[in-house]
């Protein structure tokens, strides 16, 4: 690792043109690297998904039902379940799932 003499601050290798240079990413300080050191100076990103609400189709038919409007198809009878989805000092949200059709939506409290 490379510090900045400017600042302190750690250097980052970043591309300029065909080859790899040191850059402190406050004031801009620039320094080559030197050939023995490029394998080292390897950075990687890991983009991780996010989870998605999944519900396994034979939980929801032991979910209680509720007499609510399908959007999709106007039957009047949903699956309800309740999850946290926001900060824990938000209310629930509440999810239903159509009986007839499936369609799957969500109601913020």
């Amino acid at each position: 690792m490379r510090f900045c003499p400017r600042d302190g601050s750690l250097l980052v290798p970043v591309k300029r043109g065909g080859q790899t240079v040191l850059r402190c990413p406050k004031c801009g300080y620039e320094e080559p690297i030197n050939e023995a050191a490029k394998n080292a100076y390897k950075s990687k990103s890991v983009v991780e998904k996010k989870n998605e609400i999944l519900v396994a189709d034979a939980i929801v038919e032991t979910l209680p039902k509720a007499k609510v409007m399908c959007p999709k198809c106007g039957n009047d009878e949903a699956y309800v379940w309740m999850q946290q989805t926001r900060a824990a000092d938000e209310p629930p949200t509440r999810f239903y799932r159509c009986t007839r059709c499936g369609y799957t939506w969500r109601e913020y409290a």
